[in-house]
């Protein structure tokens, strides 16, 4: 007897291979199959005669094959398939290519339905490569066809027919997560309804209705896990932390902007609490964090507590120390830098300094974590680039500072800007300070979108720019392949590295830069750029968040159209970082009008809150982080540039829910609280 978590390989039709291949969307089990939703929908419900067709139109006919199909080997990979269909009003001739099983498959005298382009006039029309499917079959043809993202190995049609398999095995074994009393009160239909009609609709009505019980659901259990994050925090305890820091905003060779200034307000205001600190402090690049992140170590550390900033890169800690250590230094607290790069004479001297308190500020990377570091008295944490990490590496290092009851603090800092209504959803264990200023002085980034064709004048440029004594970034994209996966980036970036040292650059020292990298050679090319050992640096994004060069002044992004705005702004950030005019080039050969558009709104403005507002409004949530990880569940169905209302009925049915039941512990929501245990285990055990 099949349940929700039986693996996929045990589903008739699927098996060992074909469940390996549906292991690469993610798809592992009975629920997993049924909860991949479809991507888009083809209407194939109306059906035409063949005489009504229209050329270049895309429809459905139903038509009887008039003679048996014949194959011809025109050379070697390349087989034609032809064949002639009927109806009582026109005549369709029909080519496969490369389709050799079809001229056995499709039986003479049987009548099928094709589903394709349609060429030709009058009477006499063609298609090739339909979809073709026996009349009454009702899979591919013949009504509204999901459409799902595919990977290698996995065709729609396996997954038409998988997704059906499945949802006849499961229809009746669907608990439903939403209270009878909530789904009455918001409209919604019954699970397994959903269900059906969100993969097979029977008209866009039906589809509406699904989808819309389906958004409400998967926002409601998240605002219900969110809620209950937030209700333990309150309930926890953490060391009041007060301290008077006049010394140092004396000891600043700058004025903090205002909003750096309620930053920390709203930062200081609650490590005062006697209960843990669960802030996220996100502003552009550039806009000042750091100093928000300063002034929270200088209190902790006044107030008898340590305090660890951790970095995702040893070259940002390393920038992070050079920065903040000889300021807190010079205000009687000790400081101490720990990577993976640390000598072992060196990281066991830090560690017995940690261990016994001496050193009240560490700064490092995931080396923070090890189990051999141990704290004396961890009362603040503070993550830098939060969404590089995953809410159990975040936890892995309160955890290090918890005593009894007591946790430490904890400061996230973000210098990816989100629309606040994002920010809420993805953070919403999180309180929120915005920096929404840039100190005076920074530099503008004189933007513009051009095309191939000015490759030419774009490396004259580069020329003049180095000549006066400036570095340059190229940004190379990962290379997409048909079956929707990625190439090798090293490929992309080795060979356009060599193209520009050999052909374009051969007087300058370009050096290169890529993910498969191992992290030391990473660090030390980028160090090396730094330095200004190299003057071209040609790379994927994995210099999105790195190290400062304030002497880069122009940045190349090559096929720019790959990139979400957001992250096209984090790279633009990688300049402007000194006294020198910036450049940022974005380069695309794409001539889609809403791509152009995109590209157009990095060229007239530098405001990374509204370029995040413009990227979730043209692409949706859901390709907002792309892959990276936020600890959260991922959603599937809900867009939260399109169903923001639906958010909010969500939410306010959660809160009423929490208010009449905190610990969803009477009977009727029992399969609540079990269904947004599992959702948020799945994603990073936050709630055990």
């Amino acid at each position: 007897m099949a349940d929700l978590k039986t693996d996929v390989r045990y589903i008739r039709g699927i098996g060992e291979q074909r469940a390996k291949a549906l292991q690469k969307l993610e798809i592992r089990t009975l629920r997993d199959l049924i909860s991949y939703f479809p991507r888009a929908y083809e209407d194939r419900s109306v059906l035409r005669e063949i005489r009504d067709l229209q050329d270049g139109e895309t429809a459905c006919v139903s038509a009887m094959v008039a003679a048996a199909p014949t194959l011809s080997h025109i050379r070697k990979g390349l087989d034609l398939v032809k064949l002639r269909a009927v109806d009582d009003r026109g005549v369709l001739d029909i080519t496969y290519f490369n389709q050799a099983y079809l001229k056995d498959s499709l039986l003479p005298g049987e009548t099928y339905l094709f589903y394709g382009k349609a060429e030709g006039s009058g009477r006499k029309w063609k298609m090739v490569n339909p979809v073709a499917e026996k009349e009454g079959a009702g899979l591919l043809c013949g009504r509204i066809v999901p459409i799902y993202s595919l990977t290698a190995g996995v065709t729609q049609n396996l997954l038409i027919k998988s997704i059906t398999q499945g949802l006849t095995v499961c229809r009746d074994l669907l608990p439903d997560p939403l209270p009878d009393e909530v789904r009455q009160a918001h409209n919604l239909c019954h699970i397994s309804y959903a269900y059906d009609h969100v993969h097979f609709p029977q008209s866009a009505d039906t589809l509406a209705i699904a989808r819309r019980r389906l958004v409400f659901e998967e926002l409601f259990l998240l605002t219900l896990g969110l809620g209950r994050l937030r209700s333990r925090r309150t309930q926890a305890a953490a060391r009041p932390c007060r301290a008077d820091l006049g010394d140092f905003y004396a000891a600043l060779p700058f004025t903090l902007t205002e909003a750096q200034q309620r930053a920390v307000g709203e930062v200081l205001e609650d490590m005062a609490k006697p209960r843990p600190m669960n802030r996220l402090v996100q502003g552009d690049v550039g806009s000042g964090k750091t100093m928000v992140a300063a002034a929270a170590l200088l209190c902790a550390a006044r107030s008898g507590l340590q305090a660890a900033l951790m970095a995702p890169t040893s070259i940002l800690a390393e920038q992070h120390y050079k920065g903040l250590g000889p300021l807190l230094e010079s205000l009687g607290v000790r400081c101490a830098l720990l990577t993976g790069a640390t000598a072992a004479k060196t990281r066991r001297s830090i560690l017995e300094q940690v261990r016994d308190g001496s050193i009240q500020v560490v700064i490092g990377t995931h080396a923070l974590i090890s189990a051999d570091v141990v704290y004396h008295r961890l009362g603040l944490v503070v993550t830098d680039e939060q969404h590089r990490f995953g809410v159990d590496q975040r936890s892995a290092l309160s955890e290090k500072g918890r005593v009894g009851e007591e946790q430490p603090h904890l400061l996230v800092m973000s210098a990816t800007p989100i629309p606040r209504t994002l920010a809420l959803i993805i953070y919403g264990d999180l309180d929120v300070s915005v920096i929404d200023q840039l100190p005076p002085g920074r530099q503008h980034i004189s933007t513009s979108a051009v095309d191939g064709s000015y490759h030419p004048r774009i490396y004259d440029f580069l020329r003049r720019e180095i000549g006066a004594g400036r570095q340059a970034y190229i940004i190379c994209p990962m290379v997409e392949q048909e079956d929707g996966g990625m190439g090798d980036e090293r490929k992309a970036v080795t060979e356009y590295a060599a193209y520009l040292q050999k052909e374009i650059f051969p007087e300058l020292k370009v050096a290169f830069v890529h993910g498969k990298m191992k992290p030391k050679e990473k660090e030390a090319v980028m160090t090396a750029f730094a330095a200004g050992e190299s003057r071209i640096l040609v790379s994927t994004t994995v210099v999105e968040v790195g190290v400062d060069v304030p002497n880069a002044s122009v940045i190349v992004i090559e096929n720019a159209e790959r990139f979400g705005l957001s992250q096209l702004h984090q790279l633009r950030g990688r300049v402007g970082r000194g006294s020198h005019k910036s450049y940022c080039i974005l380069v695309s050969d794409n001539q889609n009008e809403e791509t152009r558009e995109r590209l157009k709104v990095m060229t007239r403005t530098g405001d990374g809150f509204r370029i995040a507002e413009e990227d979730l409004r043209l692409r949706g949530s859901g390709d907002f982080f792309g892959r990276r990880q936020h600890g959260l569940p991922a959603m599937k169905i809900a867009d939260l540039s399109c169903d923001m209302s639906l958010l909010r009925e969500a939410q306010e049915a959660a809160r009423q829910l929490l208010a009449e039941d905190p610990e969803l512990a009477l009977p009727q929501h029992r399969v609540t609280r079990q269904r947004m245990e599992e959702l948020f285990d799945e994603a990073a055990g936050a709630l055990n």
